[in-house]
């Protein structure tokens, strides 16, 4: 069974946010989707400071 954790925003899809309230935010996925997906090898992120969309790819 899966733990949620009350400080993190999850999505439908199973991805995580967290805010440390200072502006800078952490991102996952939720063990479900580690377990479904397996070994993740390669992130390619944006730039830092570089801007994202609300529900487009960012990475």
């Amino acid at each position: 069974m899966s733990k949620v954790v009350a400080e993190l925003k999850y999505s439908a899809e199973h991805e995580w946010v967290a805010s440390d309230g200072a502006g800078t935010v952490g991102i996952g996925i939720s063990a479900v989707a580690a377990d479904a997906l397996g070994d993740i090898v390669y992130v390619d992120l944006p730039e830092v400071g570089a801007a994202v969309t609300a529900g487009e790819t960012c990475g």
